[in-house]
């Protein structure tokens, strides 16, 4: 094997160990699980509305925008329940480019996953302590959940991720919420594979262990729409492609169908402005039908401080380094917007 072997990293024990989850804490978490599996089981009628930057890249201002929204959850609180997104990974397409804060704590210094590690569990950590938020991350790596299992709230298996076999049965063993996202091709049956075997029992290895899952019922479709072979992007939030997933949904008889909006990647041509529209696009679809109404969960929002994204190497305070986000002043309104349809 043609590897250059660095260092032995901590392991999940250990680093718990280091940065544990206080019995304060605990019972925040617990309660944040259970209003989301009231959700995903329809005995609560509020939106999951998951949101935040593309990529966390940088503790403070990624608290600051968290406090922020801490206010704003408490003036919607009735209509929506808010998880941030705190992704600390970050999928390159073609490999290149900056891979989240796991892998660089600081974005303008070498990689350090060990720094990175320790990093991305005082992040959550502090996000818990500081603001009450449990949060979301992507599952890039399934064997680094155990890292942030007992902190996170929700977690996505990404388009890139999402036919790959690990990742669907660490999904099966998790007792949170996993968002699978339709593939980067588009193909929803893809997805809906990814489900089922995501709500099934397994048997498999899992960091040199021999382990049995009893399968993750809240396991659910994200869609993000698709890109075409000459690379442009195509949508699939419109009422017609919400039939169609219901339809599918039907034809599999999955436990607590739902689905969750992602209002940018392809869905929005990366154009974060555009999701504002979006949202409202869905909105009208439930309207129009009892059936999808019963079946959107809620949304997935990029947004941050300020408008737009910079180089990783950039000095504007709370604008992503990674894919363009919406800033403050329209998150707020967007997020009164939805908090108005309930």
């Amino acid at each position: 094997m043609d590897l250059e072997f660095e260092r032995k990293l901590t392991i999940p024990r250990e680093t718990k160990a280091l940065y544990p989850l206080t019995a304060e804490l605990a019972p925040i978490v617990e309660a944040r699980a259970a209003t989301l599996r009231a959700i995903f089981e329809g005995r609560d009628p509020r939106w999951l509305l998951v949101i935040g930057p593309c990529s966390a890249d940088r503790a403070d201002s990624v608290l600051a925008y968290l406090y922020r929204l801490r206010e704003l959850q408490e003036r919607v609180r009735e209509q929506i329940f808010i998880v941030p997104r705190v992704f600390s990974n970050k999928p390159r397409t073609s490999g290149d480019g900056y891979m989240g804060l796991v892998h660089q704590p600081d974005a303008s210094a070498r990689p350090d996953p060990f720094k990175g590690i320790i990093a991305v569990r005082s992040l959550h950590l502090r996000a818990l302590r500081e603001t009450g938020f449990t949060c979301a991350d992507e599952m890039l790596y399934p064997e680094n959940h155990r890292y942030l299992d007992d902190l996170l709230a929700y977690v996505t298996v990404g388009a890139r991720s999402v036919e790959d076999q690990q990742h669907r049965l660490t999904a099966s063993g998790l007792g949170i919420p996993v968002g699978m996202k339709n593939p980067t091709h588009g193909d929803l049956r893809v997805m809906l594979n990814a489900i089922h075997a995501a709500q099934g029992r397994h048997s498999f290895i899992y960091r040199g262990w021999a382990v049995h899952s009893l399968g993750n019922p809240l396991a659910h479709a994200v869609l993000r729409g698709r890109q075409t072979e000459e690379g442009g992007t195509v949508p699939n939030y419109r009422y017609e492609d919400l039939c169609r997933l219901a339809a599918l949904y039907q034809s599999v008889g999955a436990q607590n169908p739902a689905v969750l909006i992602d209002t940018n990647h392809a869905n929005s041509g990366k154009d974060p402005f555009r999701q504002p529209e979006i949202l409202r696009d869905v909105l009208e679809s439930c309207r129009r039908d009892r059936a999808i109404a019963k079946l959107v969960k809620g949304f997935f929002v990029e947004s941050y401080l300020e408008d737009g994204c910079q180089s990783p190497g950039g000095k504007v305070f709370g604008q992503s380094i990674t894919d363009p986000c919406l800033g403050w002043e329209k998150t707020e309104r967007l997020v009164f917007d939805l908090a108005e349809y309930r």
